[in-house]
């Protein structure tokens, strides 16, 4: 699977819609999946706004909890990839990440002086 490397400066505000969640490997035993490392892998949905164009959600997975951050706050993402990926008739783009993490002084939506 050949990975893409993604230009976050052009995606413009990226800010948390669903707050970090272990991702489940497993749905009937509830496994958590790990990296090689053995670090729990956590994902966040983030929404992606351009040039006022309208905002998609994409799901970004990253090793380790991601710690501080809120649903509604807005985010910096380190070393974003995307995956193209098939299996039979579905096919789509996944996304994983070195780092997610608050942007400082940036308040969540929703709370005083938030956007």
């Amino acid at each position: 699977m050949q990975s893409i490397p993604v230009d976050t400066a052009r995606l413009g505000v990226l800010r948390c819609a669903i707050a970090p969640e272990a991702k489940i490997s497993n749905s009937e035993t509830q496994e958590v999946k790990k990296d090689r490392d053995g670090n729990t892998i956590y994902t966040v949905a983030v929404t992606v706004r351009q040039d006022r164009r309208r905002i998609s959600v994409i799901e970004i997975a990253v090793s380790g909890e991601p710690k501080g951050i809120e649903e509604g706050q807005i985010i910096k993402v380190t070393g974003l990839v995307a995956f193209a990926w098939s299996m039979g008739d579905r096919h789509g783009i996944s996304f994983r990440a070195d780092a997610v993490t608050p942007v400082p002084g940036a308040p969540a939506q929703g709370k005083a002086g938030g956007a």
